[in-house]
């Protein structure tokens, strides 16, 4: 695989299968190379057979599927010329859509009310943005700690709120108001209230709290349903309409666990106190919520060791796999019947597919093979995967990647990358990035040192106050059992690199040791000093993360003991710096403060400057930064190692 091959693939996400489970609604995005932007489309495939056909025209971009409950009707979200995303609907076996909204904000993801005759979803309020480039921008008055968002800019004027129109057209009604955001709308079964999720605790600014309220559809005020504990996610209701499953995480970091709670409020509890696995599904996208099945029993997908699978749960009882496949889930959803499940899921070597999973009979059937065909072209590589033990009861899981075109007897250069997060996983799902650096002639180790999902909440939790401490060992000790493995490694070309978090493992490695020949360093955190004030989540995630003291009033040696920057001064391995100058979720000037103490030191630096990106730069980018950035890495490792 080369950095041009990303034109190339076709992007499955958001499988939405049909109320009767004959067909599957799925959107398929790509890289345009003219328009410099992605486009997608909704596609559709049957699941008895057949070949799977674009459905809507995908001009821009066409997302969130969401079939009515009689399944006549397709609900989506379509972005057309320079339109916010607006609210659309199509007969489900064709015809013209219907622009359902205009809003200046555009409209969130829909969720049918149970007789199909309203549409929910939720929304940005406020004043949009001037056009007129000619006048002077007005003056921004702040007063919230969370005032701007990476990838938005500033959200401080701007509320998301919930949205009821009718099916058939009208002008949307907004049911819920206030200076906080209100997200996920759930229907009740008798379509007459909506579940919500929304931060109005008087110290929402300070923590990541959030509660689960329910609202009429009509508007009012709501009720609040649990206990601000933690933040909560995707709500859904039991088929009789008297308990609210959801997603909580009681602390950050942690795993989110499968909760219920009486929609008329109180009673709060696990459905399975025994199952410690990050719970839940999100995306970029959209939200993918719990589902209660007719015999209330809820289905969701759950991580493991690095795979993402589907499970079953059920209050009182041991919560079951469904499927252990070595493969990542990036999205499903289940028949009314509650029998089968469409999954979007990929593996090492093969981008996402849309496949069906048959719960009775336990067989899944492969629905789409999009990608095959330049799949076959690209020569992907397999990983292999193994586990070290690190420190007592720690066991770290690990994966190496052989160069494409591997010969015995032959010695080749290892890159070591670390994750971002640090709550997030490696595993067994296709990375474009493992791919374009085994093409280019390198060993890849990757591996989920402790601060990691996949495994227990003590595992995730296990480096806070200690950042640098107990993942450095990890990711360090697991790279020496990987070599072991590797006796075609040429140990004198070793290179390290890791985005965020996994930026900060980088620059914290090349500080501590001097075994690595280059490294890259990419939208790190490097200075927790000056991450507290300037990230969009500094006021809240240096705390959980470092320790509750850990702020520039309270306990400045405790900030300045966990920043790479402290120990940049040992820093003699050749470095590349990139990061994007729109970064507000680790801000640019991280990477300004180290390349500056570098220069002074004569060290051996450069520093690559992407504009008009985020942090989100190497995963939805322009497409033509994203290839750029793949050439620069790739060329300084060719000059590097």
């Amino acid at each position: 695989m080369t950095p041009d091959d990303l034109y190339g693939i076709k992007w499955v996400s958001e499988t939405e299968i049909s109320p009767d489970g004959r067909r599957v609604a799925f959107v398929v995005a790509q890289m345009d190379r003219k328009e410099d932007a992605y486009l997608s489309a909704i596609w559709l495939v049957d699941t008895d057979g057949g070949e799977p056909r674009q459905f809507t025209a995908g001009a821009k971009r066409d997302s969130a599927p969401r079939w009515s409950p009689d399944g006549m009707w397709l609900a989506f979200l379509s972005e057309r010329g320079e339109e916010k995303p607006q609210l659309c609907v199509m007969p489900a076996f064709g015809g013209e859509s219907r622009v359902l909204t205009k809003l200046p904000l555009g409209a969130g993801t829909p969720v049918w009310s149970p007789d199909g005759k309203r549409i929910a979803f939720s929304a940005k309020t406020g004043d949009p943005p001037n056009p007129d480039t000619k006048k002077a921008k007005p003056y921004r008055r702040i007063t919230n700690l969370k005032y701007r968002l990476n990838g938005e800019g500033f959200t401080y004027d701007q509320r998301r709120h919930v949205f009821v129109i009718d099916a058939s057209g009208g002008e949307p009604r907004q049911v819920t108001d206030g200076d906080w955001d209100d997200i996920h709308p759930a229907w009740s079964p008798d379509g007459r209230e909506i579940a919500i999720v929304s931060a109005r605790h008087d110290e929402r600014e300070f923590d990541s709290n959030s509660d689960v309220f329910v609202v009429s559809a009509e508007g009012g005020h709501p009720r609040q349903v649990t206990d601000t504990k933690g933040g909560c996610a995707t709500p859904v209701w039991s088929p009789d309409g008297t308990t609210i499953a959801y997603v909580n995480h009681p602390v950050w970091p942690s795993n989110g666990t499968l909760r219920l709670a009486d929609a008329g409020g109180g009673s709060l509890r696990p459905v399975d106190p025994a199952f410690d696995r990050e719970t839940g599904l999100a995306t970029p996208a959209a939200w993918a919520s719990p589902v209660f099945r007719p015999d209330g029993v809820i289905l969701t997908v759950a991580q493991d060791r690095g795979i993402v699978a589907p499970i079953r749960a059920n209050a009182g009882s041991p919560t079951e796999w469904l499927s252990k496949a070595r493969r990542s889930l990036g999205w499903y959803s289940v028949s009314a019947d509650g029998r089968f499940l469409a999954l979007a899921s990929s593996s090492v070597t093969v981008p996402a597919e849309v496949s069906l999973l048959d719960l009775e009979s336990g067989k899944e059937r492969q629905l789409t093979r999009l990608n095959e065909e330049w799949a076959s072209g690209a020569r992907l590589g397999g990983a292999e995967q193994f586990v070290v033990s690190t420190a007592t009861d720690v066991e770290v899981d690990c994966w190496i990647m052989k160069p494409t075109g591997f010969q015995d007897g032959k010695q080749y250069p290892v890159l070591l990358n670390v994750h971002g997060g640090p709550f997030g996983q490696y595993g067994e799902g296709f990375f474009d990035e493992f791919q374009v650096y085994a093409g280019a002639g390198y060993g890849v180790v990757f591996c989920n040192p402790r601060g990691s999902s996949g495994q227990s909440t003590n595992f995730a939790r296990a480096l806070v106050g200690d950042l640098g401490g107990p993942d450095y060992h990890d990711v360090m000790t697991a790279f020496d059992a990987a070599l072991q493995r590797m006796p075609w490694a040429d140990q004198s070309r070793l290179g390290i690199m890791g985005g965020s978090y996994g930026g900060f493992m980088t620059t914290w490695a090349i500080g501590h040791s001097q075994r690595f020949k280059a490294a890259i360093s990419e939208r790190a955190v490097n200075d927790w000093y000056s991450m507290q004030g300037a990230s969009d989540i500094g006021g809240t995630f240096n705390r959980q993360y470092l320790g509750e003291g850990a702020t520039i009033q309270d306990d400045l040696e405790l900030l300045l003991r966990q920043s790479p920057l402290t120990y940049a001064k040992d820093i003699e391995t050749p470095v590349l710096i990139l990061h994007s100058e729109v970064d507000l979720r680790c801000p640019i000037s991280q990477a300004e403060q180290l390349f500056v103490v570098l220069k002074q030191r004569r060290r051996d630096v450069e520093f690559v400057r992407f504009p008009d990106e985020d942090h989100e730069m190497s995963r939805s980018g322009r497409p033509g930064h994203r290839k750029d950035r793949f050439e620069v890495i790739l060329d300084y490792w060719q000059r590097k190692l």
